[in-house]
């Protein structure tokens, strides 16, 4: 399954395929070789805009594929990063009402690094039956549009997809304190799968 929002990137991954095989055909034989490049690069990009079905988890699912880089329980948040090789599909938490979203203004730095704390990113603020849950989609350097497949109002069920990050990107999650974190940093997680947290 192709993901919501990959329709562009996908066309234009495909004009150059089109183009240096039509000048192959017509003009120039050698032109079929800069093809076969052209098309590796199509292919990775349907690769990176893949959006699998899941069976949603237990208790608070991960938003995103990718690696935990920070839990921090004292504020009850924890960070997960997604590499090019990620599904980049993030899927709600929790179910819940959407009470607010809004896009902020930032930067565009690594989003493994701490300085990605003031990159541009998409919140949400999920009102669920334990109190107030935070959902940011952060960019990172070469991720640079966030395609949101949600609206204030909507009312989420857990592992429903929410929105996409293109190219390399983080996901923090800000959990109520009735929720306990059950992941450590360094573990690896899927949207929609992983348990991230329980109620206490």
């Amino acid at each position: 399954m192709i993901a919501r929002g990959a329709v562009k990137p996908i066309s234009i991954s495909a004009v150059p395929v089109i183009i240096t095989l039509i000048i192959g055909a017509f003009l120039w034989t050698p032109s079929y070789y800069i093809a076969g490049l052209f098309i590796v690069l199509l292919i990775a990009v349907i690769i990176f805009f893949r959006d699998p079905d899941r069976d949603v988890g237990g208790g608070v699912v991960s938003p995103a594929d990718g690696k935990v880089i920070v839990v921090d329980k004292d504020v009850n948040r924890l960070d997960i990063f997604m590499n090019i090789t990620d599904v980049h599909v993030n899927r709600s938490p929790y179910g819940g009402r959407v009470e607010n979203t809004k896009m902020k203004e930032g930067s565009f730095k690594p989003a493994y690094s701490k300085s990605s704390e003031r990159n541009f990113r998409h919140q949400i603020i999920l009102n669920t039956d334990h109190g107030k849950m935070s959902i940011y989609q952060i960019t990172g350097i070469f991720a640079r549009r966030i395609v949101p497949y949600i609206e204030e109002g909507d009312h989420l069920k857990k592992g429903q997809r929410i929105g996409i990050i293109r190219f390399g990107s983080r996901v923090r999650v800000d959990l109520p304190k009735k929720f306990e974190i059950t992941v450590q940093e360094g573990m690896k997680v899927k949207a929609g799968e992983s348990t991230i947290g329980v109620i206490k």
